[in-house]
């Protein structure tokens, strides 16, 4: 049995803890520590785990019996209860992002291979059926070399969103939309394209005046052999429409799932019809694909869990979850400058560290309110993938 402790207990924990309470006959949720222990008792009743309360974290790692750690903080909290909980002794399952900084990237996954522990970042949305679909289409490569991928992480946050105490502020939680709500569909943009050799980006904050940080960001990523990515990250659009478009030589495939193979005619332009084998051929490697047992936060735990109990490598590993945050500084990076930045960025990068960021990003306002808690943190999300 796989002893947990959850730190951080606000809205995302509960996902966390859900999941492993989908796996009841593996692992059990023994402790949890939040510096509002009130939070935490909350869970405890609401969840029926008779867990151990803790405000301070130091005092929860010196328990010998617990295995993992499962961090769910604001971002600037991450790298140092990661690597503390490492130092422990114990294996970690950490939020996104992973941290503030590539500095505290690279001091986590230090702690991991010196500990020889596990370390994994969540990204979730990995873990859906239709994703996982996507990659093998991709990989397939029916649809001949890829030109463009349009991502769109289209979300919707009220202005009451950036008054918790620790949101829109660049020292808490070290950006806005495209750190915290983008970073899924980055994760998935360098999972299917792989590294891109450099950025050029935008970022604006046109709805939330009570936060330093953006609310919209346009990114555009060059990769290998002349193909582009486009990524729009927004806290700012009604309706929440996400989607990842990949347009091939031969046909355009995306998520929410749809196909599309167009034949020319002798002077270039469209023929009506489609090429309609060949999308065929597409659908059944699409339909071929089995459909994942568990999904989202809990397919990932599943993943994690196997990994403690069988030494195999997570999907997503410390490693990973730098590679992400990598491109999200470059986005930054170049907002801020007005210039292409080629990557990967250098250990001597003013975007390496947080202190480096925090001195060369716009505040694009000043944080007016600030909320301790609110009194429902009920998480809504987007429509990604949910066709």
């Amino acid at each position: 049995m796989i002893n947990v402790a959850v730190i951080g207990t606000g809205s995302i924990s509960t996902k966390h803890i859900a999941g492993f309470k989908q796996f009841a006959d593996r692992c059990k949720v023994v402790a949890l520590m939040d510096i509002y222990p009130e939070k935490s008792k909350k869970l405890n009743e609401q969840y029926n785990l008779n867990a151990d309360i803790y405000s301070d974290h130091q005092e929860l790692l010196k328990r010998e019996d617990i295995d993992v750690v499962s961090i769910c903080t604001p971002p600037y909290t991450h790298a140092s209860l990661t690597v503390d909980s490492l130092n422990a002794g114990k294996h970690v399952l950490v939020e996104k992002p992973m941290a503030s900084s590539l500095k505290e990237c690279d001091e986590m996954n230090a702690a991991a291979k010196t500990n020889h522990k596990i370390l994994s970042v969540i990204a979730q949305n990995r873990f859906l059926s239709p994703m996982f679909k996507l990659k093998n289409v991709l990989d397939s490569g029916e649809l001949g070399k890829i030109a463009h991928a349009q991502i769109d992480s289209f979300w919707w946050r009220g202005h009451s969103y950036y008054d918790l105490w620790w949101r829109g502020t660049w020292e808490k939680e070290g950006g806005g939309c495209t750190l915290n709500h983008a970073v899924h569909h980055i994760d998935l943009l360098q999972w299917m394209m792989g590294a891109p050799t450099d950025v050029t980006a935008i970022t604006t904050n046109v709805m939330h005046d009570n936060a330093e940080v953006e609310d919209l960001s346009v990114a555009i990523f060059r990769f290998s052999k002349g193909r582009l990515g486009q990524v729009t990250s927004s806290v700012v659009h009604h309706g929440e429409e996400q989607q990842l478009v990949f347009q091939g030589e031969k046909a355009r495939v995306s998520v929410p799932w749809k196909v599309k193979a167009s034949i020319a005619k002798e002077n270039g332009f469209p023929h009506d019809e489609s090429d309609i084998s060949l999308e065929k051929k597409i659908e059944d490697i699409y339909d071929r694909y089995p459909k994942l047992q568990h999904e989202e936060h809990t397919g990932q735990i599943d993943n994690f869990l196997t990994a403690v109990e069988k030494g195999e490598p997570v999907l997503i590993d410390g490693e990973q979850g730098r590679r992400t945050l990598e491109l999200i500084m470059a986005i930054y990076k170049s907002a801020n400058t007005g210039q292409t930045v080629k990557l990967p960025l250098a250990k001597d990068d003013p975007f390496y560290t947080s202190e480096g960021v925090k001195a060369n990003v716009r505040h694009f306002f000043e944080k007016k309110n600030n909320i301790e808690n609110f009194s429902d943190n009920t998480i809504t999300t987007g429509t990604l993938n949910r066709h």
